[in-house]
């Protein structure tokens, strides 16, 4: 099983994540590039957490 604290660094940049989206979201004209970037990239570290919490 991996450290919480690798658990924990991934859900820190999960939410630097999901906080560079909700600024994305706000701009008057939001890049649908960039947030769909985000967005995967956000999945990706929750599918990544998610395996290492059920291993």
């Amino acid at each position: 099983m991996h450290s919480a604290a690798h658990i924990d660094a991934l859900s820190r940049k999960h939410a630097a994540l999901d906080e560079k989206i909700h600024i994305e979201e706000s701009r008057p004209a939001p890049d649908s590039t960039v947030l769909h970037e985000l967005k995967k990239e956000k999945l990706i570290l929750k599918d990544e957490m998610t395996r290492l919490q059920t291993q």
